[in-house]
């Protein structure tokens, strides 16, 4: 007799029995589980996504696009008459790298950031840039081959990485983004050691979670860095047109065709639910991307992109990025004026140039996730600073998203904030 039938034996509740069995169940076929499982993780991101949907939070978290903006009941429509009118292709299996329309849109996009070579044979359609960056991981490291990172860096990416057990080295920035002299030596000093780095991923504009933009004179300089040690770029440019001033910023690629992938996606400036993003893959290395990216999603969703296209096609997409735009700038300067307002002394923060986030830091020795409960507590949620950095250490700092938030909501929160951070400087 198991222990499960001793115990069963005896009057237990019918709830217990089946709880029992399910925690008996979940390590049935722990086993089996290949090394890479290991290190999947749950995103701390969708951690806190998951409580920012209790009521009466104010959710500084999420970085979400305003989606109210758009002309939904156009949109509606649109979609009816795609199916009615084209159903057979919509709803039918679709070519692996994606339409041809589309991706000759999508060179017209990266026109507007600035990118004027590309070609649509060399587009890849992706399910949003998360699945290009999960392509580029599979296709160019084995385990533990190095990725060098922003630190902070995006989440998403670093989970990825993880999954591929790829060793992802974090890489200093300051107010002008990724510092060229840091980068030479963690290049050197990982050579040192006999490690293969493959490539640098980077954000260069408005990153997530920071906010800071690569410095117009350093990013020509982070190139040659790079082509100098043969470590390919993989730049992820999902922000780059919510620019709040009227200067654009070059992507790394504009200028250098052969040695950067570049990533963009469709979530931020039209809608995150369609899960479209892109590749634009160097020519000498797009066969074996397509192949790879095929192989996971074998064809991006046709009725998706089919909408997609009639937008670019029917609608003025630009001027709405132009509403985008301003409506993010009113909100992230909302959150500025909050936290000069609100803030105790001794915490800083960024101020971007576009895009959806601020990074707040307080003093070294301040752990920010213990502040995520209390901050929930008080009726606002941040994102940890830990969530964006390879490192297991301790974070100062933490993310405030201020995209999908009413001013008015937003200087709530950051007026609830306030004492949590006031009491956790007090404690150190």
């Amino acid at each position: 007799m198991t222990s499960h039938e001793t115990v069963s034996s005896t009057a237990m509740p019918a709830e217990t029995e089946v709880a029992l069995e399910r925690a008996s169940a979940s390590h049935f076929h722990d086993h089996l589980l290949s090394d890479r499982a290991a290190n999947i993780k749950q995103s701390a991101v969708r951690d806190v996504f998951d409580i920012s949907m209790q009521p009466g939070l104010v959710s500084l978290a999420g970085g979400n696009p305003y989606l109210q903006s758009l002309p939904l009941d156009r949109l509606g429509e649109t979609a009816s008459e795609i199916i009615s009118g084209h159903g057979l292709e919509a709803l039918q299996y679709g070519g692996g790298q994606g339409t041809l329309e589309l991706r000759r849109q999508i060179c017209e996009v990266m026109a507007a950031e600035s990118i004027t070579d590309a070609r649509p044979e060399n587009v890849i359609v992706t399910a949003g840039s998360q699945s290009a960056q999960d392509v580029a991981a599979k296709v160019f490291c084995n385990p533990g081959d190095v990725i060098l990172v922003e630190d902070p860096t995006y989440v998403g990416a670093l989970n990825t990485f993880e999954a591929y057990q790829v060793d992802a080295q974090a890489v200093m920035m300051d107010d002008d983004g990724l510092i060229p002299e840091e980068l030479e030596r963690r290049i050197g000093e990982l050579k040192g050691e006999d490690k293969t780095i493959k490539m640098l991923y980077t954000i260069p504009s408005f990153n997530n979670p920071s906010g800071i933009t690569l410095a117009r004179e350093r990013r020509q300089r982070i190139v040659d860095i790079c082509k100098a040690h043969a470590i390919l770029i993989l730049e992820d440019n999902p922000y780059g047109l919510l620019r709040f001033g009227d200067d654009a910023f070059r992507p790394l690629r504009a200028d250098n065709p052969d040695d950067v992938i570049y990533t963009g996606s469709f979530s931020k400036i039209f809608g995150p639910g369609l899960r479209i993003g892109w590749a634009l893959v160097p020519q000498h290395l797009q066969r074996k991307f397509y192949l790879a990216s095929e192989a996971v999603i074998l064809c991006p969703p046709t009725l998706n992109q089919m909408l997609l296209s009639a937008y670019l096609r029917d609608y003025d997409w630009k001027a709405q990025i132009d509403t985008y735009r301003e409506l993010y700038k009113e909100r992230c300067d909302a959150m500025l004026d909050a936290l000069e307002k609100y803030m105790p002394d001794g915490v800083s923060w960024t101020r971007p140039a576009g895009g959806f986030f601020i990074w707040i830091t307080m003093p070294d020795g301040v752990d920010t996730y213990p502040l995520l409960q209390q901050a929930i507590d008080a009726g606002v949620v941040f994102i940890p600073g830990a969530a964006f950095s390879p490192s297991d250490e301790p974070n100062h700092n933490l993310r405030l998203a201020f995209s999908a938030v009413s001013s008015e909501d937003i200087a709530e929160g950051v007026r609830r904030l306030a004492p949590v951070l006031q009491e956790a400087l007090a404690a150190d």
